[in-house]
């Protein structure tokens, strides 16, 4: 509750559908099971773009996805952040890739007050 942006509706749909955060060592196990995890589109001698996987919770993804959403709109430094994403001089990203780049931020630091108790420091 102490991210600001983020409503109690949205936790509460990203945490019913998590479950129990004791059963995951890493961050990255969550990312995989909301389909947000990178893979690279290539074969062969052929490398083409990286995008995420979209397996595993199709539901856990969109509370995901509106939770940036509406960080982006209600907190200032998740704003912050999005605009550097999307208008920095190297490599900037496409508006949607920041918001889902933000969507795994804010899972990242779900987790870590989930699993540490730590308060929400932006």
């Amino acid at each position: 509750m102490e991210i600001k942006g983020v409503g109690e509706n949205i936790l509460a749909g990203i945490v019913a559908e998590m479950g129990d955060i004791s059963r995951f060592d890493d961050v990255k196990e969550i990312q995989k099971l909301s389909g947000m995890g990178l893979v690279a589109c290539s074969s062969g001698k052929h490398r083409g773009q990286t995008k995420i996987s979209h397996r595993g919770r199709k539901r856990l993804r969109y509370w995901l996805f509106q939770a940036a959403k509406s960080a982006v709109s209600h907190a200032e430094e998740f704003k912050q952040l999005h605009v550097y994403y999307t208008t920095r001089a190297r490599n900037p990203l496409k508006k949607m890739q920041s918001l889902i780049v933000i969507a795994c931020k804010i899972l990242r630091v779900i987790y870590t007050i989930l699993k540490t108790g730590a308060t929400y420091d932006p």
